[in-house]
């Protein structure tokens, strides 16, 4: 089989993980079940540029047993699970091409593969395989990465024209993706439908929040093993994310400081009890940084300057450019790595700054990512959305979609069945009373 790996002996530690996160992905197993009897994605070509890890494993199962033919690439350099390569390839039989620590050729070589798949569906977490395939759509291959570049050159107009055209549409996993695609979408440029799973509720009030939430400080513990008790833990961004970071940090008896550019979100932070300021002064007095903003250079130059020795700074938002590591390092005297994943760089004075993953993604850097529990729901997402642009794609526009509010309510109904939870139903006077406007109090 066509594949990029680390190494196929992993398999066997692979399969027995996946097999871990499957008995908490009670939602997509239903799913599975469904798909093997009907096969909605019979004969369809998905490729998808996710995260490589367990949870991803059982989806991809999920859209095999649907009737797909299903390529995988890693969506982040430093995201993989080499076991969990491993056993995609060898006890799933589908072409995956992750290597965790892959440098950046690799990883648009990887990304490559996935284009050469010619899927009639993408699947994305932060759009990186969709822009490639966009700037070969405008024709701006001087723009793309050279292992992609050099792959389209060599084709012919028309080869180059059907890579797109081919496309019935994507689907995007994370708030970071569906930003992009939106701005694609405003300026007219978008070439085919999206579905926007993070603008799901099932998805981002439970991934979001509490798989972020508890992934990220995991990642951070990994990573340093210090006591978050008593510190001052400083988060930058209060959407979803930062909202799970915050509670997860402050649970652990930190002493929590939000920062902020939306007047809303940090009035918000304030009512829910956080200290709120700008970054230039939360570094005097931050322990422990983390971003989650989804911008470039939220923590700059100037910031880290004003930090303390040994301060703690990572990023849980999608790229790793919310750190201006560029800027860290000009003004770093000595950079070296004093333990796995975190690397310290030492400032005039001796000051040192330790940052965690390369600035990358922490809680899949330094940990295995989010709790398979809520990667179900947003992998069923992810794999009901698939079915709907099987069978709708040609009534959609152009346009980044959120995911039908039918679908959304299934999946929390049998989340909420798995977890053996009742809900009540309204009786028919109580829904005649909601719909009426001539029923007074």
């Amino acid at each position: 089989m066509n594949c990029d790996i680390k190494d196929k002996k992993l398999a066997e530690k692979g399969k027995l993980r996946t097999e871990w996160a499957g008995h908490e992905m009670p939602v997509l197993k239903l799913i599975k079940e469904r798909f093997a009897k009907e096969k909605p994605l019979k004969g369809i070509r998905v490729s998808a540029c996710l995260h490589i890890t367990t949870e991803t494993a059982n989806l991809a199962e999920v859209l095999k047993a649907g009737g797909a033919e299903v390529v995988l690439c890693a969506s982040n350099p430093l995201s993989t699970q080499d076991d969990a390569a491993a056993t995609l390839v060898e006890d799933l039989g589908i072409p995956t091409f992750a290597i965790k620590g892959e440098d950046g050729a690799t990883y648009y070589r990887h990304i490559r593969e996935a284009i050469a798949h010619r899927p009639a569906i993408t699947m994305d977490d932060g759009a990186d395989l969709v822009s490639a395939l966009h700037m070969i759509g405008w024709g701006r291959l001087d723009e793309l990465a050279p292992p992609v570049k050099e792959w389209v050159t060599g084709l012919s107009p028309k080869d180059k024209e059907g890579l797109v055209k081919g496309i019935l549409g994507s689907t995007e996993e994370t708030t970071t993706g569906v930003i992009r695609l939106r701005s694609m979408e405003k300026e007219g440029v978008l070439m085919f439908p999206v579905i926007a799973v993070n603008d799901a509720d099932t998805k981002h009030l439970f991934d979001n929040r509490y798989g972020t939430g508890q992934s990220t400080i995991d990642g951070i513990l990994r990573a340093t093993n210090r006591l978050l008790a008593g510190s001052c833990f400083v988060v930058c961004g209060y959407g979803w994310c930062g909202r799970g970071v915050a509670m997860r940090a402050q649970g652990m008896g930190a002493n929590v400081i939000i920062t902020e550019v939306d007047p809303l979100r940090a009035l918000e932070a304030v009512m829910d009890g956080y200290r709120v300021m700008p970054i230039a002064e939360a570094a005097v007095i931050g322990d422990f940084f983390v971003t989650l903003t989804g911008d470039i250079k939220v923590i700059r130059k100037e910031h880290f300057e004003l930090m303390k020795d040994g301060a703690i700074v990572a990023n849980s938002g999608h790229f790793n450019v919310e750190l201006d590591l560029e800027g860290l390092g000009k003004i770093a005297t000595k950079r070296r790595k004093v333990r796995e994943f975190v690397e310290e760089y030492t400032l005039a004075k001796g000051k040192r700054i330790n940052v965690l993953g390369e600035g990358r993604l922490v809680n899949l850097a330094a940990a295995e990512g989010h709790p398979s529990s809520v990667m179900d729901m947003s992998f069923a997402n992810q794999a009901l959305a698939c079915e709907y642009l099987a069978k709708n794609a040609k009534k959609l526009e152009k346009k980044v979609y959120r995911v039908p509010m039918d679908i959304d309510k299934e999946i929390a109904r049998l989340k909420l069945k798995a977890m053996g939870v009742a809900i009540d139903t309204l009786t028919p006077e109580q829904e005649k009373y909601l719909s009426s406007w001539e029923m007074g109090t």
